[in-house]
């Protein structure tokens, strides 16, 4: 910690000083780069922490210089109203350019923005209010008691202070509750709904953070060229803007400023050589992408992988410890309502086009108890997971949690209100740590709640470390201690399971959902799966298991419904299950039959 201090320190003393070895036009070029920094961090933030493909940027630094341009020159206002109400108009704009992400995604997303880019410069280029390709000279510059902004070596500070502000609130974002949510949603937003990660609107959240880093670098450039044109806002433009985020590293914002000033070094050194240029920034963003896809940022940890794998000891393919031992949950009595169904599945049927998965599927599962899902694969199992998840929109019938129907809820607000689930598949959070993935499901923020990073940034840090003691704690229960700040990419199979179940219970559920959850474990494994499983029954939560580990089945439910074709043929305590002779026929088979009971066995 002391270090990073310090490092910042150093930089901020240099960055202060800059301007006392430099001379009027070599100021002028840093100037420049510090609003290509300001556009690339934005742009790192939508494109590189939530995963949101937005070739909009440059249309969006174009909205706040124009707009700026608009209210000075041709309203009359003053500089800093107009810039206020320039970033506001940014902010509409991207919330406009982000609705298209709510329904298409990956490279779709990416032509609908670069659709939108285009069509901004071609606006501007045929408006009369824009000036057409003549453009909007004489804008105002701006004005602070005692201080002549119209120098250059003053106007820097500004950029400077307003650099160092976006480019801190950008890394406060990415390292508390609303940065995690958009990781997560990047790294796999399926599993992120499934803990409680309001997707849609984070999109819309990230389109617009990026919309308000363009506005402000808009208007920082028109006060400091005082003319607006085209050309300035051309799709060359955006591919010099994309080509620093990815080659500084797009999921860091630090390696995204590296990035951004290294490329506009570069691109004032081949000024006079712009054929080349083009094709040096072409070939240094392929190589970029493909030996190094994290960028400049992500060299160090490829590093110490590749050190890792030479037999070098070092932080980067390490494993933390040992797992350690799963501690109990206190066991909670029964409360009145818990002779209630926790979880009824009516009359349900999903279909396929002509695919029927489920048909006429009625599931009733009492508050308390641990429900085994058994069948043959593709007997309509995890089908029926997906649907009381969320992911999927039943044909018929309806889900029922607790007495309330949530047959047409998203699977953010299912998570909301009391579902959690596991993946046949792991869907681990792969880029974030044991501990973030966690955290994901701990928080219960809510998206509209993102205003208090803005009014009250204190609170938020609070909240934060709080949410922090409390991961901590639960991995702490599960054994996942040593582990916390590891990728759960680089643990062992069997305790990536038990991260998955950590995170599941991390969202405070009251139904939890295991979809093969001893798939790929070892016999202890197992048997410390049916203690954890059991423990978390105890503490009043409901499970239902989908299961091929027989053993493990007849061991652990309280009662086992039994699919096949879609269809429930079975359904009842594991011993009357395991001895229905249509159940040993469609998925048993005659060696896991289970005798009947003798008479005198029957009356004991």
């Amino acid at each position: 910690m002391r270090y990073r201090l310090a490092t910042i320190a150093v930089l901020g003393i240099a960055a202060w000083l800059l301007p006392y070895q430099l001379n009027s036009y070599a100021m002028h070029v840093v100037n420049v780069m510090l609003l290509y920094a300001i556009l690339a961090v934005g742009l790192g933030l939508a494109m590189g922490v939530a995963g949101q493909i937005n070739l909009a940027q440059v249309a969006f630094f174009g909205v706040g210089a124009y707009a700026t341009a608009v209210l000075t020159v041709k309203a009359g206002m003053g500089f800093w109203t107009a810039a206020v109400l320039a970033v506001i108009a940014t902010a509409a704009v991207g919330l406009v350019v982000g609705t298209p992400a709510l329904r298409v995604q990956s490279h779709y997303l990416g032509i609908v923005t670069l659709g939108l880019a285009l069509a901004f410069t071609n606006w501007v280029t045929n408006s009369h209010l824009a000036g057409g390709a003549e453009g909007i000279p004489g804008i105002p510059g701006p004005t602070l008691p005692g201080v002549d902004l119209s120098d250059g070596y003053l106007y820097y500070y500004l950029e400077l202070v307003l650099f160092a502000v976006t480019l801190a609130f950008g890394l406060f974002v990415v390292h508390t509750s609303l940065g995690r949510r958009m990781r997560a949603m990047r790294d796999d937003s399926l599993a992120a709904g499934a803990v409680g990660v309001e997707v849609p609107t984070l999109r819309m959240t990230a389109f617009l953070l990026a919309s308000v880093y363009g506005g402000v670098a808009g208007v920082l450039y028109s006060g400091l060229i005082g003319y607006v044109a085209p050309e300035t806002f051309s799709i060359a433009n955006m591919f010099l803007l994309l080509a620093m985020v990815i080659i500084g590293g797009r999921q860091s914002l630090v390696g995204c400023v590296v990035g951004a000033i290294g490329l506009a070094l570069i691109r004032e050194l081949l000024i006079d050589y712009p054929t080349y240029a083009q094709v040096a920034y072409g070939s240094v963003v392929v190589l970029t992408v493909v030996f190094a896809p994290t960028g400049l940022a992500g060299l160090p940890r490829r590093l110490g992988s590749v050190a890792a794998r030479l037999g070098w000891r070092g932080r980067g393919g390490e494993t933390a410890g040992a797992l350690g031992a799963f501690h109990p949950y206190d066991v909670t009595p029964p409360a009145a309502g818990d002779a209630t169904a926790m979880l009824e599945v009516r009359n349900l049927s999903m279909h396929f086009r002509g695919v029927k998965a489920l048909t006429d599927v009625s599931v009733t599962v009492p508050a308390r108890q641990v429900r085994g899902i058994v069948g043959p694969n593709g007997s309509g199992k995890t089908t029926l997971f997906n649907v009381i998840s969320g992911f999927y929109r039943p044909t018929d019938g309806r889900v029922i949690l607790d007495g309330r129907d949530v047959t047409a809820a998203r699977p953010y607000a299912l998570a909301h209100a009391g579902i959690a689930r596991t993946f046949q598949n792991l869907r681990l959070f792969s880029a974030l740590t044991v501990r973030d993935n966690v955290l994901v499901a701990l928080d219960p923020t809510r998206a509209r709640s993102t205003w208090r990073y803005l009014l009250l940034p204190l609170g938020v840090w609070r909240r934060d470390n709080a949410l922090r003691r409390e991961a901590d704690s639960l991995l702490d229960r599960f054994g996942l201690v040593a582990f916390a700040d590891n990728q759960p990419s680089a643990l062992p199979y069997g305790i990536q399971r038990r991260v998955e179940i950590a995170r599941a219970m991390a969202a405070r559920p009251r139904l939890l959902l295991l979809d093969e959850p001893a798939a790929g474990l070892n016999g202890d494994e197992v048997r410390q799966l049916c203690d954890i499983v059991r423990s978390i029954r105890d503490s009043g939560v409901t499970v239902v298991v989908i299961e091929h580990n027989m053993g493990m089945v007849m061991s652990l439910c309280d009662h086992v419904t039994v699919f096949a074709h879609g269809a429930i043929i079975a359904d009842g305590p594991p011993a009357h299950v395991a001895a229905a002779p249509e159940v040993i026929e469609a998925y048993l088979g005659e060696s896991m039959a289970m005798p009947a009971p003798t008479v005198s066995e029957a009356q004991r």
